[in-house]
């Protein structure tokens, strides 16, 4: 299974998202530090993940953070090398 799709399942089994967007953005970093992978491959390192979820209603723009790094804290520990969040609630979405 690729690291996006482990990401996208440890995500949705966290957080029951309404929507979830994982999205591969390594090719953009070739050639930055942690580009490549401990194996040595390429690909599979920078992520962006859009995740909007009842889980976050009520809570800081921080303990959302720490609670996806809890969730993907495998992956944190191992390919992925960094990982842009857009953590919002239901709520905040229907904001003009």
């Amino acid at each position: 299974m690729s690291v996006a799709a482990d990401i996208r399942d440890k995500l949705t089994a966290a957080f029951t998202p309404t929507a979830l967007e994982v999205r591969d953005e390594s090719a953009r970093h070739a050639g930055h530090a942690g580009a490549t992978r401990g194996d040595g491959s390429r690909g599979e390192t920078h992520f962006h993940v859009r995740l909007i979820s009842a889980a976050f209603e009520g809570v800081s723009r921080v303990e959302r953070q720490r609670r996806i790094h809890a969730a993907l804290a495998e992956e944190l520990a191992g390919p992925v090398h960094a990982l842009s969040l857009s953590a919002l609630a239901p709520s905040e979405t229907a904001k003009g």
